[in-house]
This record gives C-alpha cells, structure tokens and sequence, in this order.
C-alpha cells in the first residue's frame, strides 16, 4: 500500500471530509519525521482502532529556542513515507512552514501548570510551540483520536490540558516509551550522538529505573535525587537538567513517594539532550492503603 503525501490543508480537509461521509473513524499520529519504530508503534496502535489514520510530519520551528538545534533536526521525509507505506498508514501531512505560519500569524496557545519547570524552565517557548501547533494540526486533520508517546511525558500532559480547555473534540492516547535493546530510550536525536556517546547513552535509563527502584523501597526522596544525579554524571553526562519525582496525574512536584508517581530526567551527552521518564511503584505499605482506599 502508498501512503499519499499531502502538504496543503484544504486538500487534507477535502479528504478528510470524504471519510466523514463514509462514516469511518479517523486518528492522526503528529511527528517531526526522523521515524523510529517508537513512532511506528503509534501508528500501529492508531490503525488497530481507526478506520483511516493520518501522520503529520512538521518540523515545527516555533518549539526550538535554539536556532542551530533547529538547523541539525534531522529530515528524512523519504525514508519516513517509505516506512509510513509499509505499516499501512493512508496519508502523510507534511505541510510547508510557510503555509504553518504564514506572514502575519499572530496567535500563540499557552498552557500553563503542566508546562512549568522541567523542559518548561530549561527550553523557555518550547512549550507554547507545542501547544501552537498541535492546535493547529488537531483542527486541521479533525481527527478522533491522537496518539502521542510517553516518552515526552510533559508533552503529553500540554497536550491533554490544552483539549479539555478548549473544547476539542478529540481523545488522547498515549503510547508506552519504545527502547532500544541496552534500554535506550528511541529518539530521532539519537541519531545525532557520536560513536562513544551512544555507548554510554543507555546509562541514563540504567540509573532512572535503579533510582524508581531505591524509592520505590521507601529511600529519601531528596537523597535518592541527589545520588541519581551523581550517578548520571559519572557515567559521562555533562550535565543533568533535572530529575524529578512528579505526580503521574498532574505533573505536581512530590517530595514523598505518597501516590502515583512518574521519575524523569534530562540530561545532555555531548552536544544532545536526552529526555526519558519511568513510573515510580509505590512502597509496598502506600500500594496496599491506596488499594484499601
């Protein structure tokens, strides 16, 4: 099967617009390209529960506040529809920036709560790029389902508070974090790592689940932080960003491990930034309250 490629909006909604009056259910997929099997997951899951599934493909510029991280994203349209083809995906949306942002686009869509610290303090804007686009690609593709990966965590929480405060009519599902086989979280910036920094790369996920582990046994949450971080930077990160202990259902910053809980962390390896997150058990004596309650 080809996967159509369409870059003009009104083309993509007269499509759309066909389906609707077939009936059939339509989910969407939103991407920056670079594909990795972590991507295709959600494309799989999106075709297991919908009739027509749309990948968008955008480069957004708005969520970069760094023009030379911008510059070295990775394009790789080709490979990408070739491997959006072999899945089965019905179209991919690559529309052009200028067509995204054309002159005298004014609005930008801010989220606040969930978008504060984390990536929120370390990439100021990135946030309200996201949140920008995804607005507009929601709107465009009137998708019923979207399927975003856990592996931005605090994306998917932007995502989710932006739907319910403005009224779209659209259901969320995220899909698990895919990793390579060392337990590497799958990026399309890996591809940017040197030889020696993509052997060290799997350290970052090593030292997230054995810190989710120590607190998970009832360890201080500030002292089993700080040992974590140590840990990252002996493994050869140059600097940890942050790493969190946060609540799993609105990202609240948790000095006791007391409820449901998700450990993320970013940290930089040479020139790239890695992001990667876990959920945290709970101790065995608050598991057996929170399942009495």
């Amino acid at each position: 099967m080809s996967t159509a490629i369409v870059r003009i909006v009104s083309e993509l909604r007269s499509i759309v617009a066909a389906w609707r009056r077939e009936g059939l259910r339509i989910a969407v997929v939103p991407t920056m390209g670079a594909l990795h099997a972590g991507h295709l997951s959600l494309v799989r899951a999106a075709l297991a529960k919908a009739d027509r599934v749309i990948v968008t493909l955008f480069v957004n510029p708005t969520q970069f506040n760094n023009a030379a991280d911008l510059a070295a994203y990775p394009r790789t349209e080709h490979d990408d529809a070739a491997k959006l083809a072999s899945v089965g995906t019905h179209i991919l949306y690559a529309p052009n920036a200028a067509d995204m942002y054309p002159p005298g686009f004014a609005t930008t869509v801010s989220v606040g709560g969930v978008s504060d610290g984390l990536c929120g303090t370390f990439r100021p804007g990135h946030f309200d790029g996201v949140a920008t686009v995804v607005t507009k690609l929601l709107l465009q593709t009137g998708a019923d389902l979207a399927f975003f990966g856990e592996k931005d965590f605090q994306q998917l929480h932007v995502v989710r508070q932006l739907i319910r405060d403005l009224d779209i009519p659209i259901e969320i599902i995220a899909g698990p974090t895919v990793r390579e086989a060392d337990g590497l979280a799958m990026s399309s910036r890996n591809a940017r790592l040197t030889l020696a920094d993509r052997n060290k790369a799997p350290r970052l996920a090593e030292v997230l689940i054995q810190t989710a582990r120590q607190l998970s046994l009832g360890e201080s949450v500030p002292r089993t932080l700080s040992v974590g971080r140590e840990a990252i930077l002996a493994a050869g990160f140059s600097k940890v960003e942050y790493l969190e202990l946060r609540a799993d259902s609105n990202l609240a910053p948790m000095l006791t491990l007391d409820r449901p809980a998700r450990l993320l962390v970013a940290a930089w390896l040479g020139e790239t930034r890695l992001i990667d997150n876990v959920e945290v058990a709970l101790p065995r004596a608050e598991a057996l309250h929170q399942a009495a309650a």
